[in-house]
């Protein structure tokens, strides 16, 4: 073998070992401080997923958000791999199992995203409560109603809220002003009830709820967890959150306890299918975004101008406990 393709050949692989291929849009703080810490970053966010197949066996790093899914088939192209991250918090467009059994560091950002998600769920309870959409679209028509647009204030009610990770904490934390009673349940955690919320259990969260706000991710015990049966459980009429997954709650559930009174408000910033045309084939679509009583937002709970910025950093600093080869 000719000396010279030798070489070629030996800093071809340790360039491998330190490539990252970026398949979505990042803040470029990320891709600066990858490369101060000896990586090479191949940003390609307009990347199809068929030519990302094509070069994934060439790179040991991979970044992406939600619209590229990393499966079995792609870890199994991805021979070189050694790390994910994830711009984001959810992991669920991930086989995590299957990538950690490949000894593939996973990364994610929830510490990134998760003020703007809390913001996001203040804002949209606040408006529910207040009928501010409502209000607002009625003045524009030319329409004066004080009566029908009384709201409800925050004080002395109780917000349950199911998960209490990054998200769930962050909402907590800035429902601290208000004077509500804040209680938490997750399934997964005991022993953290803070000076923001008191952990209980489900049936409390059931029994007490004025408010319920959901922070969990999609698995499989989560995919439907809000149904009919559920919300048919809760003791009082309650304001509805969804800013996790879409498909935690099932809509036209959430319209079925809308139209029993059971569902005073719900804000949703996700929905069980999203992006059109998909979104306007839905049989519950017509029901849903003529409903006065639901507040809509694409998906944006997590995705503010500064959680742009904030979660690449967050990665970045992450990226510094896998060791560089």
């Amino acid at each position: 073998m000719p000396f010279n393709f030798v070489i070629l050949r030996f800093t071809k692989l340790i360039t491998l070992k330190n490539n990252i291929l970026i398949v979505d849009d990042i803040h470029p703080v990320f891709i600066e401080q990858a490369e101060e810490l000896g990586y090479t970053c191949n940003y390609q966010s307009l990347i199809t997923p068929d030519a990302a197949y094509e070069i994934l066996g060439d790179y040991a790093g991979l970044v992406i958000r939600s619209k590229f899914l990393v499966d079995k088939k792609v870890i199994d192209l991805a021979t070189n791999l050694r790390f994910i991250c994830r711009a984001g918090a959810g992991m669920d467009n991930i086989d995590e199992d299957y990538a950690r059994a490949k000894n593939i560091t996973l990364i994610n950002a929830p510490e990134g995203n998760m003020d703007a998600v809390g913001e996001h769920a203040v804002g949209l309870l606040l408006s529910l409560m207040n009928k501010i959409n409502t209000a607002d679209a009625e003045i524009r028509s030319g329409i004066w109603k004080r009566e029908a647009n009384r709201g409800h204030e925050l004080k002395g009610k109780t917000v349950g809220i199911i998960g209490y990770g990054f998200m769930g904490k962050s909402f907590a934390k800035k429902l601290s002003g208000f004077g509500a009673f804040v209680i938490a349940y997750d399934k997964y955690k005991t022993g953290f009830s803070d000076q923001y919320a008191r952990e209980v259990s489900m049936e409390e969260i059931v029994r007490t709820s004025d408010v319920l706000s959901l922070h969990i991710p999609l698995t499989n015990e989560t995919n439907g967890l809000v149904d009919d049966e559920y919300l048919f459980h809760f003791k009082k009429p309650i304001f509805l959150l969804n800013t996790s997954r879409g498909k935690v709650v099932k809509t036209q559930a959430v319209l079925n306890a809308i139209k029993q009174n059971k569902i005073l408000g719900a804000g949703l910033d996700v929905l069980e299918v999203e992006k059109f045309p998909a979104l306007a084939e839905q049989p519950w679509f017509n029901e849903l975004r003529q409903s006065n009583r639901v507040i809509l937002t694409p998906h944006v709970a997590g995705w503010t101008f500064d959680s742009y910025r904030k979660i690449s950093e967050v990665m970045a600093e992450k990226l510094k406990a896998v060791p560089i080869l």
